[in-house]
């Protein structure tokens, strides 16, 4: 895989942390590790919208208390899934 080199600004607090916790070294690839979790979950948000489009198309919008729901679930996984990165 290429690499190329950027510049990036970055919280300092946060830099000064993620650099006492990784090996001097692996700064970048923990930048780069990051960024690959990060496409993932935008790719798979993507493939989900489009989905949900897809099924909107073919069977109309959802009943309001199914997208109640479902915005109900995806809070508490994002609160589940924040409360775990603590």
């Amino acid at each position: 895989m290429a690499k190329q080199k950027v510049t990036l600004r970055l919280d300092a607090d946060q830099l000064a942390e993620l650099r006492a916790l990784i090996d001097p070294g692996s700064l970048s690839a923990s930048v780069d590790e990051a960024i690959s979790a990060h496409l993932t979950e935008v790719r798979h948000a993507r493939s989900t919208d489009q989905w949900l489009q897809e099924l909107v198309d073919e069977h109309g919008p959802m009943p309001e208390e199914a997208t109640d729901w479902a915005a109900g679930v995806f809070n508490e996984w994002q609160a589940t899934k924040a409360a775990t990165l603590r």
